[in-house]
């Protein structure tokens, strides 16, 4: 069994519960998933079944498509609603739709971003949240992440005790924390904020859509369907630039042989396709100008 299963992950679970759960619906151990999910958030979690766990690393790092609900007022320990409280100040009026777009436009492009305490990014070979959990606050790297887009959904009219929402689409890179997004929006409009909900709805070329609950994959999986759940390899990788080669080519792909880099090809990465299939992937040879080399062959 070999392909992507396109999971919508459900509140209250792991990346790594929808893992679990999918290998013993479809009685198999080789799942990976392409990029986790906090256990509050649902949305899409593609799941590389069998073959397909090679391109992992590929589809964690395409662009994702978030909506998620800011909340002024408070901010929490978290950066989320399931955090304490760490900081408030009341919202007394409402803030207009043009002040809030003004506001989140200065956030579209290359940012930086402190990851939050409660993360999972390693300092020192320890998570960051194992850190917070002990009450201790330590110095963390600032990465660099690209806002490709972002947009106001739509906003509360009414301030509600003390606390006005407001709703965005983001489109953005690997990385990318969308509750510290939150908190530096609130921010730059004066007010301690935090995520109050968050849902994916886009991964890579996959889409909600698409996506099964668990209990539908449960479904075919009783039925002996499991397969007809599954994508291609070449959903994963719809956004990398491909290389269609023929028979001849293909032998030679197969047995892993360095090329002549392609001369329509300009990308430093590349799927090479036969007959529709993704046969392998392809990167600049980091020794010998002109050629490239394998980094995965299925």
């Amino acid at each position: 069994m070999d392909g992507i299963l396109p999971l919508w992950k459900p509140e209250g679970f792991t990346s790594h519960d929808c893992v679990s759960k999918a290998r013993g619906m479809l009685k198999t151990k080789k799942i990976g998933h392409t990029g986790t999910l906090d256990p509050d958030v649902e949305g899409v979690l593609p799941l590389c079944v069998g073959k397909a766990t090679k391109i992992v690393p590929f589809l964690t790092d395409t662009d994702k498509v978030y909506e998620a609900v800011v909340t002024l007022g408070t901010a929490t320990d978290t950066e989320d609603s399931s955090g304490q409280i760490v900081e408030s100040k009341e919202v007394t009026e409402n803030i207009p739709y043009s002040e809030i777009e003004d506001h989140i436009s200065s956030f579209q492009g290359e940012i930086t971003q402190t990851p939050p305490m409660y993360s999972a990014v390693r300092v020192n070979g320890k998570r960051l949240y194992e850190y917070a959990r002990e009450g201790i606050e330590v110095d963390r790297p600032s990465r660099q992440v690209l806002i490709k887009e972002i947009s106001i959904l739509s906003k509360d009219e009414e301030v509600v005790e003390g606390e006005m929402s407001f709703s965005l689409r983001v489109v953005c890179s690997k990385g990318t924390y969308i509750r510290t997004l939150c908190v530096d929006i609130g921010k730059t409009l004066g007010y301690p904020a935090h995520m109050s909900s968050l849902v994916r709805t886009k991964t890579g070329g996959i889409t909600r859509d698409e996506c099964y609950t668990l209990a539908q994959v449960q479904e075919k999986a009783d039925e002996h369907k499991g397969k007809e759940l599954l994508l291609p390899l070449s959903r994963g990788l719809s956004d990398m630039v491909s290389w269609e080669v023929d028979e001849e080519w293909k032998v030679m792909i197969q047995h892993g042989r360095v090329l002549t880099k392609p001369s329509h090809i300009d990308a430093e990465t590349f799927a090479v396709v036969h007959d529709k299939e993704v046969i392998a992937i392809y990167q600049q040879h980091p020794s010998k100008p002109g050629y490239v080399k394998p980094v995965r062959v299925f």
